[in-house]
């Protein structure tokens, strides 16, 4: 089994600055810290309504990364645009609701109009596109028959259940992403990612499941980084991918 890769959220550097409509503290040299730190590359989530990371901060953060942008973004036109302008490595595709404080579920790619149309443009300017989904199989069904390039597999349902301490959902839950993880590998070429609440605590048991490439972890890690440092919250997450304890054996 290989340790996956950590991809670092930095979003809610930009939710710090925004707070104070300060330039302070700057995303991009946070991005930037976690590159020297270990992060394998650096994901941003532009939403339509710009509450954290801003137009701005996409253009000089492409032209800055020393690894790889992940721009998370809506499927709208406006994004299409916005991502054929930067050409970040990957566009990760995601739901978005207008008043959900964060991403609430998996895209449901099954039943999404024009899909396949949207993707191609985006991989005919050389961008990888990933597929943010919930452990179902018809949604993998569904990201191979469109000719994705990954899917990242939502974690949300898991770690919530790790926050009520509830065994039997957390059971449940591993399950599934691990049969998702499997059954992805076995029909397709897929690379397999996760991610979504994510935390040092809870991440040991998703960080061993064998076939994920890569798990996307942002808020925990930069909460972390208030008691800890930004180089010392990155250290420490991807220590506990192998050192953290498995809430399920």
């Amino acid at each position: 089994m290989n340790e996956p890769l950590l991809g670092v959220n930095i979003d809610h550097i930009a939710t710090l600055r925004n707070a104070r409509g300060v330039d302070y503290p700057c995303p991009i040299e946070g991005a930037l810290i976690c590159e020297q730190a270990g992060a394998s590359g650096i994901t941003l989530h532009l939403r339509e309504d710009r509450r954290h990371i801003r137009d701005a901060d996409v253009y000089e953060m492409a032209q800055r990364l020393k690894t790889r942008m992940n721009l998370e973004m809506a499927v709208t036109e406006e994004m299409l645009g916005i991502a054929l302008k930067v050409r970040p490595a990957w566009v990760c595709l995601v739901p978005e609701k207008r008043q959900e404080l964060t991403t609430e579920g998996g895209l449901d790619v099954v039943n999404l109009p024009n899909f396949q149309a949207f993707i191609h443009s985006l991989q005919q300017a050389g961008i990888q596109v990933s597929l943010f989904i919930d452990p179902d199989l018809h949604q993998i069904d569904a990201a191979i028959a469109l000719g994705a390039d990954a899917i990242e597999l939502h974690t949300g349902t898991y770690a919530h259940a790790t926050l009520q301490n509830d065994q039997t959902k957390i059971d449940h839950e591993i399950k599934r992403i691990k049969q998702a993880a499997a059954y992805a590998q076995a029909n397709s070429s897929l690379l397999v990612n996760a991610g979504h609440g994510l935390t040092r605590d809870n991440v040991a048991a998703i960080a061993q499941i064998d076939g994920i490439h890569e798990l996307n972890i942002g808020h925990a890690l930069i909460a972390d980084a208030v008691f800890m440092g930004l180089e010392s919250a990155v250290k420490a997450m991807k220590a506990a991918f192998t050192e953290g304890k498995m809430i399920n054996n």
